[in-house]
């Protein structure tokens, strides 16, 4: 990977890699990076068999990951709570 992220952000990209609905799009437009690199940022930071696990559920269909699967009816990929400056806090009601 080109870039060295904090633990922080690499908390939140795995975070969102893992969540089912969250598609690497959104993980590109608030990280700037790419598919590839979310796959290989995964692969270092899980262990082997967590990291199989998270391949094949994104792989099997049941995930939307990718846009071409998602629903066309589904225009976004932030949540409407989410604070559009920050791209990942929900803001406080």
């Amino acid at each position: 990977m080109n870039r060295i992220f904090n633990t922080e952000q690499t908390d939140r990209i795995i975070e969102m890699a893992w969540e089912d609905r969250t598609p690497f799009e959104a993980i590109r437009f608030q990280f700037s990076i790419s598919e590839a690199e979310v796959i290989e940022l995964m692969r270092l930071e899980l262990k082997p068999s967590s990291f199989r696990l998270w391949r094949k559920r994104v792989n099997s269909g049941v995930s939307r990951k990718h846009l071409k699967k998602r629903n066309p009816e589904i225009t976004r990929f932030k949540c409407t709570r989410q604070r559009t400056i920050s791209h990942n806090k929900i803001s406080k009601r």
